[in-house]
């Protein structure tokens, strides 16, 4: 019995005895951890192709003051010689993008490898079906039963796998979006690394899938979304300065618990350096993370 129930039961009531239960209450409710900011190396692909690469941009990346790393996009590079660049530089690995067949094929070999960069998440950086294949609901269906078989390789080994979505779940698929259909169908375990860039683009509320799934979206992919110009052209660009409602995204992450926050753009104007420490300077800055 809490101290409210005792109350009712004694015939009082909090206000005559001038106790303020409800701000009790809420002051032993713990805050939300502060989200962890990575940098998502994706963005610096075309510098990260070999070891000597790989070790100066996530030397780049820790001086800028990002906590961790995203591993995407790199070369062919031993996994013992990726965690030796890591604890180099004091850089925690957030998450992974990591193929969908080598998961299938080779679960063990990718939980060792997670399990040395201290690292809990793995994701697919998405489905993406070929031109000719019939866009139905089979197709989905049979998507779904697949990833939860890769799902159960993975269960009880402490490395859990996600689904990175890019703006092709949400064409409209006989009577239902994929991407809803991914969030009620795919296994618990899964969990989503929404893309808020690709959210936006298909026209849909990056903070409606956020809600939509609490505790089921430990990373998420910032980037900001901007009218080009010429009015014609959605463009990608640094996190604080397109048209993404921040204000409302942020509350919604740190109430679903959202772990980390992975920094990308795949392409823009800045160079792509300069892009990261854009948008991690806006998001330290005005935007308070």
């Amino acid at each position: 019995m809490n101290r409210r129930d005792m109350l009712k039961c004694m015939g009082l009531s909090a206000a005559a005895l001038g106790l303020n239960l409800k701000g009790q209450e809420a002051a032993a409710k713990p805050a939300p951890k502060k989200a962890l900011l990575a940098a998502q190396m994706y963005t610096v692909r075309e510098f990260t192709k070999t070891p000597a690469g790989l070790a100066e941009s996530c030397a780049k990346v820790k001086k800028m003051g990002y906590d961790g790393v995203q591993l995407s996009g790199h070369g062919p590079i031993a996994a013992t010689e990726i965690k030796k660049i890591l604890e180099g530089e004091g850089l925690q690995c957030a998450v992974t993008h990591t193929g969908m067949g080598e998961m299938e094929r080779n679960p063990n070999k990718v939980i060792d490898e997670h399990k040395m960069w201290n690292c809990k998440y793995v994701a697919i950086g998405g489905f993406f079906p070929g031109k000719d294949v019939k866009w139905d609901r089979a197709l989905w269906e049979n998507f779904v039963k697949r990833y939860n078989g890769i799902a159960e390789k993975f269960a009880g080994s402490g490395i859990t796998i996600g689904y990175h979505n890019h703006s092709h779940e949400f064409v409209q698929c006989e009577d239902f979006l994929p991407i809803d259909f991914l969030m009620k169908n795919l296994s618990p375990s899964v969990w989503f690394e929404f893309d808020l860039f690709w959210i936006a683009r298909a026209g849909a509320d990056p903070v409606k899938y956020i809600e939509a799934v609490p505790n089921r979206c430990p990373v998420l992919h910032f980037k900001d979304i901007r009218l080009a110009q010429n009015r014609n052209t959605l463009q990608m660009c640094e996190v604080g300065d397109g048209n993404l409602n921040w204000q409302r995204i942020l509350p919604a992450c740190r109430a679903s618990n959202v772990e980390w926050y992975a920094v990308e753009r795949d392409s823009g104007d800045l160079p792509a350096f300069d892009s990261l420490q854009r948008s991690l300077e806006n998001l330290r800055g005005k935007l308070g993370c």
